[in-house]
């Protein structure tokens, strides 16, 4: 299979959130969200892919002292502008791997040369990637799940990482995508819990749920994903809360994550934080019965330092603790799990064939039998097209929950004009459905996402929007 990229265009469209999303560092209430169209030749005839993603503020790059406008917002159009360039090859590559190669390999070095951080490099890699992945699917007539299994794309998993040698992707993918998955939902720093912590003013009138345990009832939600804040005097009595508010709605079937959005310095200061919140018999029941992990709490320039290994090697009872910000090359997962941490999370905009091999990665055999995880996170993806693709991911990739907050900080699809509503309200009804405002919104059932649709479309998309409805991006 012979491919050139020969044209990438960009279209933008600004979206703000029903109420601010906090998270780490960041208060989103709104955010530029970008679509990538690319036109490629794919033996010797040409194919459209398009990608997506918000662009968040402070998660790519974590600096307090930038301001997101004026510093961080143009830093990552150039890093993905020039993606852009290194996916416009003049000569046609033999298949998509070696394309992806290439295209990865000159963005690290471009990104090592001007001083780039590598997890906003790869961000330009993985929306190329992504488009190219859509329009391989098209020229397959394939889902994604079974261009990644049949490896239509030629990955040599060996050249990412040796330990893979001899691995493909049939070894290390299900055979069949997973057809639902639970969704994980979002407690944001600035969340109400209930009902009655809004102010009137504040309230909304979208019929979608706003509260906590407003978002349970509608969407019978059972896993969770909090958020910690790295103060003790705020984590300490909403984790109280917290547990007595989900143990009565939910009861036992309920699991959470939490996440420390990079607020420790060090291992060893989450270690005292965890200690001092576990003193608490409530908050310590909870995480004995339910804690499924936790996800990056040191901070990504200090979360790979060797004198991690020494605190995690001491804490007998540490809890498992995966990275995600600190996941931003290809050795970054096997650096980890020599340090002691128990996996990596899955998020599109890190990468999809990194993914597959991180998912090689954990499937190996781990001293003392150590249960390794690769989870599935979120940047508030959307659809029609970011989240899709991404639970089109999540679901070839075996994962049984994911978290979403998208549906939760937007309100539904409505930023969008009623043409794309329509289409992917025919397209998708697993997915979404309208509410009794007319509001196209996705529709758990049960705390889970039906994915069908999805599995059965082209890298979950069933047909290209329409991307003239919104201005070129031209940066």
């Amino acid at each position: 299979m012979s491919m050139q990229v020969h044209q990438i265009d960009f279209h933008r469209l600004d979206m703000q959130t029903r109420f601010p999303f906090r998270y780490g560092i960041a208060s989103m209430c709104e955010v530029p969200h970008l679509f990538v169209r690319m036109h490629v030749e794919i033996d010797n005839q040409m194919w459209q892919g398009t990608s997506s993603e918000g662009l968040p503020p402070k998660w790519f790059t974590k600096n307090p002292e930038t301001d997101f406008k004026a510093d961080d917002l143009p830093e990552m159009l150039t890093v993905i502008k020039q993606a852009a360039r290194f996916a416009m090859t003049r000569d046609s590559h033999r298949d998509f791997f070696s394309w992806w190669m290439d295209l990865s390999d000159q963005q690290t070095a471009w990104a090592a040369e001007n001083g780039q951080p590598p997890l906003l490099a790869n961000l330009g890699v993985s929306l190329m990637e992504r488009a190219a992945l859509d329009a391989t699917c098209r020229q397959q007539r394939s889902s994604l799940s079974t261009v990644l299994f049949q490896n239509r794309l030629g990955i040599d998993l060996s050249a990412i990482r040796s330990h893979l040698t001899g691995k493909r992707p049939s070894d290390i993918l299900p055979s069949q995508p997973r057809s639902r998955v639970q969704l994980r939902h979002t407690i944001g720093l600035g969340d109400p819990l209930t009902e009655s912590e809004i102010p009137v003013e504040e309230k909304l009138e979208d019929n979608l749920p706003q509260s906590l345990t407003s978002s349970i009832d509608r969407y019978g939600l059972r896993y969770f994903k909090i958020k910690l804040s790295g103060r003790l005097d705020a984590d300490l009595p909403r984790m109280r809360s917290l547990s007595k508010l989900l143990r009565e709605r939910v009861g036992e079937s309920m699991r959470f994550t939490l996440d420390g959005n990079e607020q420790y310095a060090t291992m060893a200061s989450f270690k005292n934080h965890w200690q001092e919140l576990n003193n608490d018999a409530s908050i310590r029941g909870m995480v004995n019965q339910s804690l499924l992990f936790v996800e990056q709490p040191v901070h990504r320039d200090t979360a790979l330092r060797p004198e991690v290994k020494d605190t995690l090697e001491d804490w007998r009872e540490a809890p498992p603790v995966i990275i995600d910000e600190s996941d931003a090359e290809i050795d970054s997962l096997p650096t980890a799990l020599d340090l002691g941490y128990a996996g990596t999370s899955h998020k599109n905009c890190k990468g999809i064939i990194k993914s597959i091999a991180a998912l090689g990665t954990i499937q190996r055999e781990q001293p003392g039998n150590r249960k390794l995880i690769l989870s599935a996170e979120d940047l508030g993806n959307i659809g029609p097209v970011a989240l899709l693709q991404d639970l089109a991911v999540v679901a070839s990739l075996g994962i049984s929950h994911v978290e979403r907050n998208g549906h939760h900080y937007f309100a539904g699809l409505s930023m969008f004009p009623a043409p794309i509503q329509n289409q992917t309200a025919q397209d998708h009804p697993d997915l979404y459905q309208r509410n009794a405002s007319d509001l196209l919104a996705l529709q758990p059932r049960n705390g889970q996402l039906q994915l069908d649709s999805v599995n059965a479309a082209p890298m979950g998309i069933s047909q290209h929007i329409d991307l003239q409805h919104f201005p070129h991006w031209d940066f």
